[in-house]
């Protein structure tokens, strides 16, 4: 199967021209995935690259769930390993090494992780973490990933310590230990990646398609943006539901346990504007950290929690005020200037999909991360659980599931080939293979780390006046990447723009101050704003 660029260009016109020839074209697909957020788009791309053909629903916008609300790390997982779970704390490692060096290295970077070495802190508190940091570059070595990629941990001078984390506490500060990870661009940007690179090797994408109903064998969909439509059942030979927290209202007997994640949103000169991610044990543990993580847009991120989400399942949880204040009380601990209400900029809350068994106690935080991939009696196979960093591993296991399912036969399909398929903007993608890292010197930085080899495309695509001009005032995006993100990245609404190809909803200020931009450029893409 061959990456077709045209096809990875996604529109409003492409969606509404899809949902016709579901109704007028009945086709038996060989797989519909359900849920357009890391998981869904990556197993559509996996298939479809393939060679399967391949449609690919989302009941909102892609990433509308909690792909959008991680803290944006492709980590190692050291976390796990220190909780006994090495199988999953391994395969971290190894597939942040894929993301950052073939398939996705523009929409990565390296990330300092300092946790300071302050006399209020334990003894186990301030020894483990070194230990944890070799054993951390252990996995590193094991997966293969380089340490030009990922320079391996050191220990810091208290001026090094305060240089990557100005606002740092200093009495008592002996210095600090220096670990190396993996952070996203964006976690959205990387599912809007996954499902245009699934569209360039011949999926169809479509984004406000409700599943109401599932089978192993169909789906019925309903048009969320034409709620006077009748449903359309499309036919498949296997149907996968990749929508996680969600996963047991298509598939009963799935029991999904949500753990609750909270994020505060700071603006960074509050904090010095960090280079590195200042790292503070939780009071009373020696395997839980509260995180400032530097961001883009001049912001930081701290989080975060990790509690159960009882009752009803909300499409955008809340971001309960307890959940701010406890974070804001144990990153404190390792600040010299003490954060306050009056400083969050904004905040918010995403669910883990947790698989839940029999006789798992209270905390959440003690349930296996590990994914699971389970076939109902009506043929649906449902994937769950498991980490953003790990979603390549987990759609090639459920494309392999899906093709024992549906038998594959000699020669009818590839094998996976995911771990060296470069995404749309990587380098090596054969629609950016002229491109040059020389070619995107003189755009905007921030341009390029968000569209990588994309990046001259963006420009030269723009049809609005002034394209490189900031959408608004003291925010870092041109009016150019607002009108390619309506033109080839599924925009269909202003949420869609401002809440997930950009962000800007993480601080309400910041999206008040871009919509008028975004209605303007929405309009002359013939889209009315709503």
């Amino acid at each position: 199967m061959e990456f077709s660029s045209p096809a990875s260009q996604l529109s409003a016109a492409r969606r509404l021209s899809n949902f016709s020839e579901l109704r007028e074209s009945p086709t038996t697909w060989d797989l519909v995935v359900i849920g357009g957020g890391v998981t869904g788009a990556g197993t559509a791309l996996d298939a479809a690259s393939r060679g399967m053909s391949v449609l690919l629903v989302e009941a909102h916008d892609l990433a509308f769930g909690t792909s959008r609300w991680s803290s944006k790390l492709a980590h190692g997982g050291l976390r796990y390993l220190s909780t006994g779970h090495a199988g999953v704390a391994l395969r971290s490692a190894a597939e942040r090494g894929i993301l950052m060096e073939r398939t996705a290295p523009h929409l990565t970077r390296a990330l300092s992780q300092v946790v300071p070495l302050l006399d209020s802190l334990s003894l186990a508190q301030r020894t483990l973490p070194g230990l944890g940091f070799l054993a951390g570059d252990m996995l590193r070595r094991a997966s293969g990933t380089s340490s030009e990629t990922l320079p391996r941990p050191r220990f810091l001078r208290p001026a090094e310590v305060q240089r990557l984390c100005p606002t740092v506490e200093t009495k008592g500060l002996r210095g600090g230990l220096l670990n190396v990870d993996g952070q996203l661009v964006d976690d959205a940007r990387l599912v809007t990646a996954l499902a245009r690179t699934a569209a360039g090797y011949g999926a169809t994408v479509l984004t406000y398609a409700r599943a109401s109903a599932a089978t192993g064998e169909s789906v019925e969909l309903r048009d969320e943006l034409d709620p006077g439509a009748e449903p359309v059942t499309v036919a498949a030979r296997a149907v996968v539901n990749a929508t996680g927290v969600w996963a047991g209202e298509l598939q009963s007997d799935i029991r999904v346990r949500p753990s609750r994640g909270t994020h505060v949103v700071v603006r960074s000169e509050k904090l010095g504007n960090p280079e590195g991610a200042l790292t503070v044990p939780v009071p009373g543990s020696t395997s839980r950290y509260c995180f400032v993580l530097p961001q883009e847009l001049g912001r930081c991120f701290i989080g975060l929690t990790d509690v159960d989400q009882p009752g009803e399942i909300p499409d955008v949880p809340d971001a309960p005020e307890d959940d701010v204040q406890w974070v804001l009380d144990v990153v404190n601990r390792g600040l010299g200037t003490k954060l306050t209400m009056d400083d969050v900029a904004g905040a918010y809350a995403g669910l883990r999909p947790l698989i839940s068994m029999e006789g798992d106690g209270d905390d959440t935080s003690d349930l296996s991360r590990d994914h699971a991939i389970l076939t109902s009696e009506n043929g649906l196979i449902t994937v769950t659980g498991g980490k953003l960093t790990e979603y390549r591993l987990m759609a090639e296991e459920t494309v392999d599931k899906v093709i024992e399912r549906i038998g594959g036969g000699p020669g009818r399909f590839h094998e996976c080939a995911t771990k060296n398929l470069p995404l749309v903007g990587a380098p090596g993608n054969p629609a950016f293979a002229k491109v040059s890292g020389a070619d995107l010197i003189g755009y905007p930085a921030s341009m390029v780390r968000r569209f990588g080899r994309e990046t001259p495309t963006v420009v030269r695509s723009a049809t609005c006046d002034r394209p490189l001009d900031n959408v608004a005032e003291g925010i870092d995006i041109t009016r150019a990447e607002f009108e390619f993100a309506i033109r080839s990245e599924g925009v269909a609404t202003v949420a869609d723009l401002l809440d997930r190809r950009f962000r800007l909803g993480l601080i309400p200020d910041d999206r008040a101050a871009a919509e008028p931009a975004a209605n303007e450029l929405l309009i002359l893409a013939g889209i009315e704003p709503k």
